[in-house]
């Protein structure tokens, strides 16, 4: 795709930008231990521990035996991604701009890196094997019907022994809206579920969809798109220990027309390399709710 740097003879510092919200997911970013874990390889190899319960234990002959299993699980990286950006030292020079990179920069963190994480985090998290969505039709539902749903959800939690304290509920402002009118216009009518999540985070429809495509750049397609056949989501409810979502490398750089040798250009590359997974045996801390299929 070819760069459009407009020429101008006088300019502000006021840019004109798209409107984009920061990125949703960061909450579920892994502890640093974790990326330290997966420094040095393709893969990550996750421990797995269960032991067996208790036994009588009788006088004559003691305890019983019972048994450690102890094994790993492999994860491997599945987000690589990339983007190099070029802009004649002329045109740049010429439009007045000469720091249009630090705003490209941000500009491509805010509207692109960042939708794009959150959608693919969102997807995989929804698709991953074991978590089955539930298809609820809210198109029309009112509050109750969306509170009668969390506390479904919630309850199932509950009753599987999943950790309270670190639950997140990412929903769509549109559902998020709907709990906070009927709030507003009924007080005395109760929205307890919302009390059992650690925090509560909105999440636009356009990056909240079972399934993404990630667009590979060729014929000037970039960027993701909601893949065929995928359904969007209503809401999610995550407790964090259940994902591994980490970037195990990040580069960002700008380089000079001098640092290039055909090019009289300047230069952005960027590449962001990580995982997104869910842990075996954490997958009840995993609830998604979807609309039906379009």
């Amino acid at each position: 795709m070819a760069n459009s740097i407009a020429y101008t003879r006088n300019y502000t510092a006021v840019l004109d930008e798209v409107y984009k919200r920061a990125a949703c997911s960061t909450c579920l970013n892994s502890p640093r231990r974790m990326a330290r874990a997966g420094r040095n390889a393709k893969e990550i190899m996750v421990p797995k521990i269960e032991v067996t319960g208790l036994g009588d234990y009788t006088r004559n002959v003691g305890y019983k035996t019972g048994s450690i299993t102890y094994e790993f699980e492999t994860k491997t990286f599945n987000y690589d991604r990339g983007i190099k950006l070029l802009a004649d030292v002329m045109d740049v020079e010429e439009a007045g701009v000469l720091d249009c990179f630090v705003a490209a920069g941000s500009e491509l963190q805010r509207t692109q890196v960042a939708p794009e994480a959150d959608a693919f985090t969102f997807s995989e998290i929804a698709g991953h094997a074991g978590v089955t969505p539930a298809t609820e039709d809210f198109a029309d539902a009112d509050a109750d019907d969306v509170l009668a749903s969390l506390r479904a959800a919630t309850n199932a939690m509950d009753e599987a022994e999943v950790t309270t304290g670190s639950r997140i509920l990412f929903i769509t402002p549109t559902l998020k809206g709907v709990l906070d009118d009927f709030s507003l216009a009924n007080p005395a009518r109760s929205n307890r579920v919302l009390e059992r999540f650690s925090r509560i985070v909105e999440v636009p429809q356009t990056r909240f969809y079972s399934a993404i495509a990630l667009n590979s750049g060729d014929a000037d397609q970039f960027g993701y798109a909601k893949a065929a056949g995928a359904k969007d989501i209503n809401y999610m409810v995550v407790e964090r220990s259940a994902v591994i979502k980490f970037d195990k490398h990040v580069a960002s750089r700008v380089f000079s027309p001098d640092e290039l040798e055909n090019l009289d250009s300047y230069m952005m590359k960027y590449r962001k390399y990580g995982i997104v997974e869910l842990l075996d045996n954490k997958l009840d801390g995993v609830h998604v709710s979807c609309a039906p299929a379009a």
